[in-house]
């Protein structure tokens, strides 16, 4: 991290301002070769001064620089950053004398993996930050922030405290036995702390299917019969005529997706190819990405048409979805329904159609079934990331093979590598303990400015 990096901050296209970024320990001494105002090296940190970015005796673009001098800034080292006029040519224009004058280009993610590294941010923060950036709803963000002010940090942190707490009291017992006033660890004694760590382990991976749901939103897959109105129920949920709806059966014959919100939260919609018998090699293959998704999806949406009575298929995908998480919902209700309610009655349905977009207890049951009602209620805090779930599994069943050499009376001293192997799994999520490809996968899916 010897050399100073630069690259535009912003999004890349019209608008008011653009913001280009240079970060490093010779930034303010190359800014202030292209800057024609105060002499940057010598003004005060965090500070904003008025001039103009030039090329020769040029004027590239009228600016204001903000400098920011180590160690008060966000990679830790000094920041200066540009305020140009928001044109891409001037941009880009600005980005090249950077380039020209001894900056070199930032890689993805660059200035936050220089955050962490100089410790202004663990793992978990500097994930949050493009957890930030990327949100689109209201409690995607709340979770982010909630994050990035450390507070799950904080819980792996403190569980970290723990096992360190229980192997020192081990070896203390080992290494000075004199010393009485110290707590001897039995057996019964760590599995008691390790039931603690574990419990905690637990509610947090439980917690972070929660997580999983917010940030990456509901995935819904509508799937039926054709012409049960599964096209038509994906353009009234979105508001917005997507998908092509027709009487004629087989109409979609591949995945159409899209997004709604409910109550803040992203309900992410996959419409299916109509499930039949077919001949038409094309459509056989539609169909069989919808039986897929009922393996796939969070929610299976089964529609029905209300003013036919079941069909063989209906049948069938009654079957098959009564083992996952389902709301079969019984369309056409604007017709005379003939479908055989009383072959529902074990089955959670509800009545409504597309017609007169009579949905709102369709809405309520998807609230219902992720109790989406009761989430505000909580403390948006939770594990998002696949990788660090992985650990936390991995950490559970490193504990349990040491509840297993427990009852084979392996002494205690010998447990300490498997807590220490705790230890680092727990480390590698806030980035105490990690490995440098893993650090370099997660900041490359940062974008370019951060």
């Amino acid at each position: 991290m010897e050399d100073t990096i630069c690259a535009i901050s912003t999004a890349q296209s019209i608008g008011g301002i653009a913001i280009i970024r240079v970060s490093g320990k010779d930034s303010i001494k190359i800014v202030n070769k292209i800057f024609k105002g105060k002499n940057l090296e010598k003004v005060l940190s965090h500070t904003i001064n008025y001039g103009y970015i030039v090329s020769n005796e040029e004027k590239i673009d009228e600016v204001l620089v903000t400098v920011m001098k180590s160690p008060k800034s966000y990679t830790m080292e000094d920041i200066v950053e540009i305020n140009t006029h928001g044109g891409i040519t001037t941009t880009n224009k600005v980005l090249e004398l950077l380039l020209l004058n001894g900056c070199r280009l930032a890689e993805a993610g660059e200035f936050s993996k220089r955050a962490f590294l100089n410790g202004r941010l663990d793992l978990i923060e500097a994930q949050s930050i493009n957890d930030l950036i990327e949100s689109q709803t209201e409690n995607q963000r709340k979770m982010a922030m909630n994050n990035l002010t450390g507070k799950l940090s904080s819980k792996i942190q403190k569980l970290m405290d723990y096992i360190i707490e229980i192997s020192a009291n081990i070896e203390v017992n080992i290494d000075y036995p004199e010393y009485e006033d110290e707590l001897v660890i039995t057996y019964d004694i760590l599995e008691n702390r390790l039931n603690k760590i574990k419990f905690d382990i637990e509610n947090i991976l439980k917690e972070s299917k929660t997580g999983k749901l917010i940030k990456n939103g509901i995935n819904i897959a509508l799937i039926g019969s054709p012409n049960t109105g599964k096209s038509s129920l994906l353009n009234k949920l979105i508001e917005e005529e997507k998908a092509i709806v027709t009487n004629i059966p087989g109409t979609t014959r591949d995945i159409i997706e899209s997004s709604f919100l409910l109550n803040d939260y992203k309900i992410n919609l996959i419409d299916t190819a109509g499930i039949r018998k077919t001949t038409d090699l094309i459509e056989k293959m539609g169909i069989d990405k919808s039986l897929n998704q009922i393996e796939k999806a969070d929610l299976i949406l089964l529609i029905l048409d209300g003013s036919k009575k079941l069909s063989n298929e209906d049948t069938e995908l009654l079957k098959k979805i009564k083992n996952y998480n389902y709301i079969i919902f019984i369309n056409k209700n604007d017709l005379k329904l003939k479908i055989e309610l009383e072959k529902l009655n074990k089955f959670d349905y509800v009545i409504g159609n597309t017609i007169n977009n009579n949905l709102d207890e369709l809405k309520e049951k998807i609230i219902s079934k992720f109790s989406l009602n009761l989430l505000d209620q909580k403390e948006l805090v939770f594990i998002t990331n696949t990788t660090h779930q992985v650990l936390l599994k991995d950490t559970l069943k490193i504990i349990d093979n040491i509840f297993l050499n427990i009852k084979k009376n392996i002494p205690i001293d010998m447990l300490t590598i498997d807590l220490r192997k705790c230890y680092e799994n727990l480390g590698k999520i806030i980035g105490k303990t990690y490995e440098e490809d893993l650090i370099e996968e997660m900041f490359k899916k940062f974008c370019l400015g951060k």
